[in-house]
């Protein structure tokens, strides 16, 4: 799917409608934002796993949910910067990789390790679409750049689920501090593609 709407083109836009100033702000504006929900994400992500884990499953249904709200408000600050265009393609592209982790999830939890193996492996796969979205939504973005950085937030989510599954609750909030404080390194290109 090709993106018409590119973050140069929205920044000369901004830039014709706003002060230098101005525009500057609703660039930090954003990159706060996207930096707030992903690390919403990973704290929900975690939240949602460790309940599919513990049998528990109305927490499980309220984390899923919220994580669901995490991800259209995501897609929507996509859409803010690249169009409505890359909004829904964003949307359907980060639900996917949800559905790999609960994939994941269920394999660790059933014990099937080849579940676990597949959803690992179109994680690893799905950090390329993604560093590929990126890239083509804003050439200033690199494909392998991005796909490197989100391949260390799927590493860091499942060293979370892993400690969930051992019942380390001590090393399951560590690291999901951990893989929340690593978002930032994806939140922050995305606004400027610097």
């Amino acid at each position: 799917m090709r993106i018409r709407s590119t973050l140069a083109a929205g920044a000369a836009l901004v830039a014709l409608a706003m002060s230098p100033l101005q525009a500057q702000m609703k660039g930090a504006d954003l990159r706060v934002g996207l930096n707030t929900m992903l690390e919403e994400h990973v704290y929900l992500a975690a939240a949602a796993t460790g309940a599919a884990l513990g049998g528990r499953q109305a927490e499980f249904e309220g984390a899923a949910a919220a994580l669901d709200l995490n991800s259209v408000a995501l897609s929507k600050a996509i859409g803010s910067v690249y169009g409505p265009d890359a909004e829904a393609a964003f949307l359907a592209l980060w639900r996917k990789h949800i559905g790999f982790v609960v994939d994941y999830t269920t394999g660790l939890a059933t014990k099937d390790k080849a579940k676990q193996d597949r959803a690992v492996n179109a994680l690893l796969g799905y950090a390329g679409d993604f560093g590929a979205f990126l890239n083509a939504a804003n050439p200033n973005l690199p494909k392998d750049a991005v796909a490197g950085l989100v391949k260390t937030h799927i590493v860091t989510l499942k060293d979370v689920i892993d400690a969930q599954a051992a019942g380390d609750a001590k090393g399951a909030y560590a690291k999901a501090r951990d893989a929340a404080g690593h978002m930032k390194m994806i939140a922050d290109p995305w606004p400027t593609g610097s």
